[in-house]
């Protein structure tokens, strides 16, 4: 008969529990114990008398080989997994790891030996790897073939191999499923750090909105960024709230308002005014310079301020179509950057008085501009929600359409306005009051895995809560990292290696990206081209209100030289196999790589987005450049095989 192939290892380094049999005493297989080594002696009443007990020596020593007997092991259900419309998806990853790590129930796919043994997870989003790389024949997108069950790797003594650890290491490649539509892909680490909310939790929220519904405040100063919100987001925090952030020369920031010597104002006195702002760039050999600020009066729907400001460095691209700010415009601006700085600060700390209050949207981005800190501050990127959810944030433009009914920035090649920028946060901010602090919030059930984690009681019973860590390129505490007890920024692979081996012994769950490969291949490009800007009925996500150019114009990356890729899987391959060598005894190692290239995906977006542009501008056809601007039926079903393509990816799981 032939063994069943229902369980299929997830790692060749399988471990099997010894088969304990009984031996009769004085038997070849029976080591007889040496009473004067083991055993304790004690005296009784008589000297002819003694009692040896090796019971505790004998019960230590069977809890310590039954512990070493739990191997844990991963086995994935084949007849389960064929049952699945997809391949796995980024959130049954997701969903894994908290099962590991916290409350949720077990995978069906998956089958887990001993998982209270394992003390640790490390998972790591690693683009690029392809089936090529580990001699694995291309994953195919049809469904009368069944791409879903895992795949047997061949040895890397059978076969060359670009990456021979993942080889050495792992027994099978699951094939996995990005998120997204039929023409888009979304955000893989989105996907992978939001989680639904668990029952008790939903069942917190919805009675702490009752409450909050019951107890209407119409006080503006509720919807001030906390310092902990104004640190997830990036902002510069004045050196007296935190010492996060160090002013470069240049920068100033508004004083600490005396709270005693406000309390003996009179009454009318002791409310913060409140302004919203709102900024344009233009670009110079520095990078992005303040060119224009302007300031509404949050009462009086007054602008009290609108300079055009002169940078100190002359500019190389206006970038006219965001700004607004052109060559003729600029060139009678006089005002400097430390003028405006000595404006807003008697403005915002007015002598005897409390500090006022700031309002725009992304507002770290206009502080930046201004080279600015302030303590008080509301932001409608954070006080309303993007229906997806956090992280992400919503648009300005979407946020006036969907909650005041108008809409913005509809000058086209003209660029933003900030005084009409303005004014849509001081009326996005007003029907926030009128109507309530749950205004503006999809009811989104879900929440950060990091937050999951912080509820849940630490694996293996050893009580505790269980500490997460976060490892990732540029500054991931802004973003999906923001919820994790520790958050290490890198700006290489091999940064993110050496923060990897630093915070892995004290933290139950750890997550790190290597991105060298695919940076490399030509995979990572800027979020527009895998997310291109939204449909009307979709909502962009919020930045700087001067973006970059928009990227799917872009011809596709050529492919790296033979040297040059072969380079990178042995950096690749070198970072894996130290990471894995230092990991604890029982952790679990997840390595899935999110989707595969997205270089011809994000370049037929980015024409679909040119050639909607054009239309809603009113280009008419024979207008449009064929090569860049130009959309057919065919473009449309070539596009969403691409994303299908792209969609797919690889996951690989072992115990160490």
């Amino acid at each position: 008969m032939k063994r069943s192939q229902d369980f299929v290892p997830a790692s060749p380094n399988r471990s099997f529990s010894p088969i304990h049999k009984k031996v009769k005493v004085g038997s070849p297989g029976f080591a007889q114990p040496n009473p004067f080594e083991t055993a304790e002696v004690h005296q009784s009443g008589s000297p002819e008398w003694t009692r040896v007990d090796k019971r505790k020596a004998k019960k230590a020593r069977k809890a310590e080989a039954k512990q070493e007997a739990r191997i844990p092991r991963f086995m994935y259900v084949n007849s389960e997994i064929v049952k699945r419309r997809d391949a796995i998806h980024i959130d049954d990853i997701r969903d894994l790891v908290l099962h590991l790590v916290g409350d949720a129930p077990p995978p069906n796919w998956l089958r887990i030996e001993e998982a209270r043994s394992i003390n640790k997870v490390v998972a790591l989003l690693v683009p690029g790897i392809t089936p090529s790389f580990i001699n694995l024949p291309p994953l195919p997108t049809s469904a009368t073939a069944n791409p879903n069950l895992p795949l047997a790797i061949p040895l890397p003594s059978d076969h060359h191999s670009g990456i021979p650890f993942i080889a050495s290491t792992f027994s099978h490649a699951c094939p996995t499923r990005a998120p997204g539509e039929q023409t888009r892909m979304w955000s893989v680490l989105s996907q992978f750090f939001q989680c639904p909310l668990h029952p008790d939790e939903r069942r917190r929220r919805e009675k702490e909105r009752k409450i909050s519904e019951r107890v209407f405040d119409k006080d503006p100063t509720q919807y001030l960024l906390t310092l902990q919100q104004m640190i997830e987001n990036d902002y510069p925090v004045p050196s007296y709230l935190a010492d996060v952030f160090q002013k470069p020369d240049g920068w100033v920031e508004v004083p600490q308002a005396n709270a005693e010597a406000v309390k003996f104002l009179p009454h009318d006195r002791q409310r913060s005014r409140l302004y919203a702002i709102d900024c344009e760039m233009c670009l110079t050999e520095d990078g992005k310079e303040l060119t224009r600020v302007c300031v509404i009066d949050f009462e009086t729907n007054i602008v009290v301020y609108d300079k055009l400001v002169k940078p100190p460095k002359p500019v190389i691209d206006y970038l006219t179509r965001w700004s607004g700010i052109t060559e003729e415009s600029l060139s009678t601006a006089t005002t400097t950057l430390p003028e405006v700085q000595a404006y807003l600060l008697t403005l915002l700390a007015p002598r005897g008085g409390p500090n006022a209050i700031l309002l725009g949207h992304s507002l770290e981005s206009d502080l930046r501009a201004l080279h600015l800190c302030h303590p008080m501050c509301i932001d409608t990127a954070v006080i309303y929600h993007h229906p997806r959810g956090r992280p992400l944030k919503p648009g300005l433009a979407w946020l006036t359409k969907k909650w005041a009914g108008r809409e913005i920035q509809m000058r086209g090649e003209g660029g933003h306005d900030p005084e009409e920028d303005a004014r849509a946060c001081l009326d996005l901010l007003k029907l926030k009051i009128a109507n309530g602090a749950w205004f503006g919030e999809f009811k989104t059930d879900t929440e950060s895995i990091f937050e999951r984690m912080s509820r849940a009681t630490r694996m293996g019973g050893g009580g505790g809560t269980v500490r997460s860590a976060v490892v990732d390129h540029g500054n991931p505490g802004v973003m999906h990292g923001s919820k994790a007890n520790a958050c290490v920024g890198c700006a290489s692979d091999d940064e993110v290696l050496k923060g990897l081996l630093q915070v892995v012994p004290s933290h139950e769950f750890t997550f790190g990206r290597f991105t060298g490969l695919a940076d490399v291949l030509g995979w990572v490009t800027p979020k527009g081209t895998i997310e291109p800007p939204p449909t009307p009925g979709t909502p962009a996500i919020a930045g700087s209100s001067t973006p970059t150019s928009f990227p799917g114009l872009k011809p596709t990356p050529p492919s790296p030289s033979p040297e040059i890729l072969q380079a990178a899987q042995e950096r690749l391959n070198s970072h894996l196999l130290s990471l894995y060598t230092a990991l604890p005894a029982r952790t679990a190692f997840i390595i899935f790589t999110g989707h595969s290239d997205p270089r011809r995906m994000s370049a037929l977006n980015g024409r679909k987005a040119a050639f909607e542009t054009a239309i809603k501008n009113g280009r008419k056809a024979e207008d449009m450049d064929r090569a860049t601007e130009w959309w057919t039926a065919a473009d449309g079903r070539e596009l969403e095989e691409e994303v299908e393509k792209a969609k797919r990816g690889l996951m690989f799981l072992g115990v160490k």
